[in-house]
């Protein structure tokens, strides 16, 4: 009898070490393909990037419910209207480009901010000020970061890019346009502090805007196309 014990538990030893081998195996094999396996925010999830993905959206308008780190279908209709307002794919997974376009990508940068606030910035500048100069294009991202600032704006950048009727070309064409060299290092120039706007906290061009609003407010600077204003 303790003879066939020790068979068994040898046996279940053995079945043991090999599930641990293939899993360590395939591990390897998914780390040299350079895909390892990654955990998506998406429905059935839970967790802290949960959390922040629900204030991220809560904070844009989009998400209404409670902020408790649970990726049920409120938080799922939530991502796909964000998904669908920037013209990313509406499946209601919060996956890299996602999280990239909320601000949560979780990279560090030098300056305190994320990589994916540089990008998103970078993003806006080539979107709204590519064909200005490269002092105009900081100026544009002067003015986001100038938004975050002030009390009666977002305090993110994510938040000022996407609040509702900020920016147009969140909503059109210009948007796919993919940030250069020269937006990305304009982002970057905005947030170590040039300001060549002058603290303003609009801009617009002139020759584009019948909006009363923009022509009523007193003009700081003009830039190239565009006047920017306080």
């Amino acid at each position: 009898m303790r003879q066939i014990f020790y068979k068994k538990v040898m046996a279940a030893a053995l079945a043991l070490l090999l599930i641990v081998g293939i899993g360590a195996f395939s591990q390897k094999i998914d780390e040299e393909a350079g895909a390892p396996i990654a955990v998506l925010s998406q429905l059935g999830t839970r967790g802290q990037e949960v959390r922040a993905i629900q204030t991220k959206l809560k904070s844009l308008g989009f998400y209404t419910g409670a902020v408790d780190g649970i990726f049920g279908t409120g938080t799922q209709k939530a991502v796909r209207a964000f998904q669908k307002s920037v013209g990313l794919k509406a499946d209601g997974i919060a996956g890299q480009k996602t999280l990239l376009y909320l601000g949560l990508d979780g990279s560090s940068s030098s300056g305190g901010t994320s990589s994916s606030d540089l990008t998103l910035l970078a993003k806006l500048i080539a979107a709204e000020a590519r064909g200005e100069s490269y002092t105009g294009q900081v100026a544009v991202g002067a003015v986001v970061l100038n938004r975050v600032a002030h009390a009666s704006f977002p305090d993110t950048i994510a938040g000022v890019i996407y609040q509702k009727g900020a920016f147009s070309c969140v909503n059109d064409a210009n948007w796919n346009v993919a940030p250069n060299a020269t937006s990305r290092k304009a982002a970057q120039d905005a947030m170590n502090g040039w300001d060549p706007s002058g603290g303003a906290i609009y801009y617009y061009n002139p020759a584009k805007t019948a909006n009363a609003f923009m022509w009523s407010r007193p003009v700081i600077v003009v830039i190239g196309n565009h006047r920017f204003c306080r």
